[in-house]
C-alpha cells in the first residue's frame, strides 16, 4: 500500500487518469474518505459535506464503483461516479 490520501496520487495521477489506465474513460466524480469506522459513518460524513454529496445526489451519473481498503484498523473508503 503507498499510504495516501488524496485523489492526486504521488505520481501526480488523478482519478480520471487511474480511471483510463484501467479502460474507463466515462469516469465524473470521486468521494474519499478515511477513518470512519463503517459505511454508515462514511456515508454520513459525505451528506453533509456539500461537494460530496453532490456527487452522490447527481443523476447525470449512472455508474458507481465502490471501494474500501482496510490496513492497520483504518478504514479507506471509495466512491467512483461514472456516465
Amino acid at each position: 500500500m503507498r499510504s495516501f490520501f488524496d485523489h492526486t496520487d504521488p505520481d501526480g495521477n488523478d482519478p480520471w487518469d487511474r480511471a483510463r489506465q484501467r479502460g474507463i474513460d466515462n469516469l465524473g466524480a470521486e468521494n474519499i474518505a478515511r477513518g470512519q469506522p463503517n459505511a454508515r459513518a462514511v456515508m454520513d460524513s459525505w451528506m453533509q459535506s456539500e461537494g460530496h454529496r453532490a456527487n452522490i445526489l447527481n443523476c447525470d451519473y449512472r455508474t458507481l464503483g465502490v471501494g474500501l481498503h482496510t490496513a492497520d484498523g483504518d478504514h479507506w473508503w471509495t466512491q467512483e461516479f461514472g456516465f
